[in-house]
């Protein structure tokens, strides 16, 4: 069976962005507000965060509920996972989900930096360096058949999209929401084409699905 590297869910801007400048402890997404990139999927009837009955179905919660069905593994970069840089300086920080994370799988964090793997709740986090394709079969190993999450954030999806590693993406683009700055995913989605077939599906929240499959 095929295990696939999928990127999922994917929250930009409509000026191509998917965080903004000068991340720190208190803001995680730079000058962006997390929120309003969001919003469409804490609206949707899956949110695991939701604290009250309701929301909505459809589309925007198909995707919702998809988010980890059949993952086995998570890549993420190191911001995703701090806001430090540089050396290990705190070896106390876990992550920004508490003592309860949201992937439920092993999760590869990349980094240049050794730091030893821990485990909170069901996820434990591995801190790695190598090339994409490396860091992959570590990942691909530990998924047991399953597909592997590329999480994020941007520079890292654009690392593994320039290795020709991603078999499909869903990219979410919110309208509404101009950064300016930042890091940017994309110009335009049609710069992926070459690579990927294309197809932009709008929903009635507002916010439009760009599903890219490998040619």
């Amino acid at each position: 069976m095929t295990q696939l590297l999928k990127v999922q869910n994917l929250f930009v801007s409509e000026d191509g962005f998917a965080a903004g400048e000068g991340q720190s402890l208190e803001r995680p997404f730079g000058h962006a507000d997390p929120g309003a990139l969001a919003s469409w999927a804490g609206a949707t009837a899956s949110w695991p965060n939701r604290a009250a009955p309701g929301g909505s179905r459809g589309l925007d919660d198909y995707f919702t509920r998809d988010f980890s069905h059949n993952i086995g593994a998570e890549i993420m970069g190191r911001n995703k996972f701090s806001p430090h840089r540089g050396a290990w300086k705190d070896e106390e920080w876990k992550g920004w989900w508490g003592d309860e994370p949201p992937f439920h799988t092993p999760v590869f964090v990349l980094t240049h930096h050794p730091r030893p793997s821990f485990t909170l709740s069901d996820t434990t986090f591995h801190f790695v360096s190598g090339e994409p394709a490396a860091v992959l079969a570590q990942a691909r190993e530990s998924a047991q058949g399953r597909d592997v999450r590329l999480g994020g954030g941007a520079t890292t999806v654009r690392q593994f999209l320039d290795a020709g590693l991603v078999d499909t993406l869903h990219v979410a683009v919110v309208p509404g929401v101009h950064l300016g700055s930042g890091v940017r995913f994309w110009e335009t989605p049609e710069e992926l084409t070459d690579s990927f077939h294309l197809e932009v599906v709008p929903s009635p929240s507002g916010v439009v699905h760009h599903l890219l499959w490998r040619r």
